[in-house]
């Protein structure tokens, strides 16, 4: 059996402001630190779901908290692990933003350091030029929205006008970001895909990141919801990744739920669509049982960021962690013996802080495998230290940015307590 790198991001699951917080106006952000206190406080009760301290085990184990509290520097309310079987640090962004294609393409090696562009405006958001061209290439009778919005504050807002109508809702966020949301059946899944299709040729001179299709359905009487058939059109990275190398010297790559599109499929041998973090967990296990070859299965778990992080819903992410560390066992048993396996995020995404954005923060390193030496990596410059670790793991020459930890002495973590 050939060697393989797992990777799980556990989207948005931040671990404290980085240094540059106050460029984005996130100083104080603290994703996971937030949700566990809250959960002590007993602020994140959740009648029916979950309540009391988060209880995370395997997490902790690999080193979640020790990490964490390394990060902020402050002591967490919830139980540590006193024995550790993670490679265990936290990371820094060096890209420009704090997005979901510049986490993931910096997990891969390549760092965004350009600016995007953004739709700044809170209300008549988008140029009407830009608007004008897509209603006119699409044959739309317009739209609808054209502001800052959260997506499901969007569609209940203006599903009834959209049905009515038959125009297309439009809105952005602070990322570099041009959003288009349908009803599946008023208006059509094919037809929105081919509008956002269309809007991505247009945005490209406004040097925007991603067009994302965001399907619903339902009606006003019973209200609208999103449906997984969620569609990104993002821009090819700007380099070559650590997924196109391993491609290009005949290994595989396996994207698993939404990480094919943030690469814009490019170095993406296989695309397996899933949609939730229970039907990704299942389908990442699945293709760790299939897969022979020497690879990369990269799972980005998506909905901590869409279900629980924008929507500031402190008790429905602590729930989704706690479900994903029942799970994790699974996953560590299903690991073959030459297998790594890295579980990371891409971004912060606080429950707990003003608006529905992401927040720029420090993002967890958790490394595991058989022949792994456990211990502290401390706080690593780049997110593509992972990367280059995972381009040593497989035998790939060296990537142009960041450094391998697999084979770094580990050092003394004392700002993390043991309970």
């Amino acid at each position: 059996m050939s060697v393989r790198a797992i990777i799980a991001v556990l989207d948005s699951l931040g671990v404290g402001a980085s240094d540059d917080a106050a460029n984005f106006g996130d100083v104080g952000a603290d994703t996971f630190g937030h949700i566990a206190n809250q959960c002590a406080s007993g602020k994140a009760n959740s009648e029916g779901h979950r309540c009391g301290q988060l209880q995370i085990p395997n997490l902790a184990q690999l080193g979640l908290v020790h990490l964490a509290e390394a990060s902020t520097g402050r002591s967490l309310k919830l139980p540590n692990a006193s024995t550790l079987t993670g490679r265990y640090g936290y990371a820094a962004e060096r890209s420009f933003g704090k997005d979901t294609p510049s986490g993931h393409w910096e997990i891969a090696g390549v760092p965004t350091e350009f600016d995007w562009g953004f739709f700044t405006d809170k209300e008549k958001s988008f140029p009407s030029e830009l608007l004008a061209n897509l209603i006119g290439k699409a044959s739309l009778t317009g739209v609808l929205g054209n502001k800052h919005a959260s997506g499901t504050t969007i569609i209940e807002e203006l599903g009834e006008a959209h049905i009515e109508t038959e125009k297309p809702i439009v809105y952005t966020s602070g990322d570099s970001v041009f959003q288009i949301a349908a009803h599946e059946q008023h208006f059509g899944l094919e037809r929105l895909y081919k509008v956002c299709e269309i809007a991505r040729q247009l945005v490209d001179e406004f040097n925007i990141s991603r067009v994302i299709a965001r399907p619903f359905v339902g009606s006003p009487e019973e209200g609208f919801t999103r449906t997984g058939n969620r569609r990104d059109y993002a821009t090819p990275p700007h380099q070559p990744t650590l997924l196109d190398r391993l491609i290009d010297d005949g290994g595989e790559v396996i994207s698993i739920g939404k990480v094919a599109d943030i690469f814009a499929h490019q170095g993406i041998s296989k695309t397996v669509k899933a949609h939730g973090n229970e039907a990704i967990f299942d389908t990442l296990l699945g293709q760790m049982k299939a897969v022979e070859t020497r690879s990369i299965l990269f799972a980005n778990f998506v909905d901590f960021d869409t279900l629980y992080g924008h929507r500031r819903d402190v008790a429905g992410y602590a729930k989704a962690l706690e479900d994903f560390d029942i799970r994790l066992p699974e996953l560590l048993t299903a690991m073959r013996e030459d297998d790594l396996l890295i579980i990371t995020a891409d971004h912060g995404c606080d429950p707990t802080w003003p608006g529905s954005d992401h927040t720029r923060e420090h993002v967890p390193v958790l490394a595991y495998g058989h022949s792994l030496t456990p211990g502290f990596i401390g706080k690593r410059a780049t997110f593509a230290d992972m990367g280059q670790s995972i381009a040593e793991h497989l035998k790939l020459d060296p990537l142009p940015n960041g450094v391998s930890f697999l084979n770094e002495p580990v050092q003394t973590n004392e700002l993390a307590h043991v309970s």
